[in-house]
């Protein structure tokens, strides 16, 4: 398959359809359609089975796919870097962060960032630790704001940060009553947690062990973010980063203090082989500005 053929099958399959995949790549659905029988050709796989009108993808195409998207990452940084040699004028900016940094304060930085440098040129995508790392280490991305990050010789802590644990349950729940909720009073409550595998989890159990054995813990999630959704609908109580819930951004939650000695770290992290341009730094003092206005 060559990159016209990765292109197409990659935005059927983020599209689900030819139509739409004709909208996204702005050519005729005849088009679209021959470009793929090129690729099913050029691959020997059956890519897609028509199932009562509609494009399915087969297991092959799965497996394919996890492999063209981790390839097109690649494709679009040689993109930008295209486009910002043809515009040097122009300042670029190519983030990336843990999903619970995401809703507030990237977007709130990256909004007071836009208003210093009209013409920002910016890349943002959310990643879990393991993608984020290497993005940093292929210099596919300038900065990585994590938490929790991996450990890497090659990388480097620009600026850290500390944050507690807080408990997000609906507003009816009897504990939203609480101005603070401590471990005890979650006795008998089902407490949407982490995986043990990750920090984060780690972290939990150990937040949770006064009352180990007296929680409903059948439910777990690999995002604090996720946990507030499942949370916002009713499965449980969440306990998660301060920095997931910074700014109130879910509607119909509470938000308590978790009392815990526990605490977690946020970093941002560079390739300690590439230096800072002057647009990463006036990010740097930014997030720093938003960080401390929140907490």
């Amino acid at each position: 398959m060559n990159l016209r053929q990765m292109e197409v099958f990659r935005a059927v399959m983020l599209s689900g359809g030819v139509s739409r995949a004709a909208q996204l790549l702005h050519v005729s659905p005849p088009a679209i359609s021959k470009v793929l029988a090129q690729a099913e050709k050029a691959s020997g796989l059956l890519l897609f089975e028509r199932i009562k009108g509609r494009l399915v993808p087969t297991p092959e195409a799965q497996q394919l796919y996890a492999e063209v998207d981790r390839l097109w990452l690649g494709v679009e940084m040689v993109r930008d870097v295209s486009k910002e040699l043809s515009r040097p004028t122009q300042a670029s900016l190519r983030l990336v962060c843990t999903a619970s940094l995401a809703p507030w304060l990237m977007s709130r930085t990256v909004a007071r960032l836009y208003k210093q440098i009209p013409r920002l040129n910016c890349r943002f995508r959310v990643m879990s630790p393991d993608m984020l790392t290497q993005q940093l280490l292929h210099r596919e991305s300038h900065l990585g704001i994590a938490l929790a990050p991996h450990e890497h010789p090659n990388l480097d802590t620009v600026k850290s940060y500390h944050c507690g644990l807080a408990c997000v349950m609906p507003s009816s729940h009897p504990l939203a009553k609480k101005a603070r909720i401590k471990p005890e009073d979650l006795a008998g409550e089902r407490v949407i947690s982490s995986p043990e595998s990750n920090l984060f989890g780690q972290t939990l159990r150990r937040a949770l062990k006064p009352v180990a054995g007296k929680i409903h813990d059948d439910m777990d999630c690999t995002s604090s973010t996720t946990a507030c959704w499942f949370a916002q609908a009713g499965v449980g109580l969440a306990i998660v980063d301060e920095v997931s819930i910074a700014g109130g951004v879910l509607a119909g939650l509470e938000v308590r203090p978790f009392v815990s000695k526990e605490r977690l770290e946020v970093r941002v992290i560079r390739n300690r082989y590439r230096p800072m341009s002057v647009t990463e730094k006036a990010f740097l003092e930014l997030f720093d500005d938003v960080w401390r206005s929140t907490f």
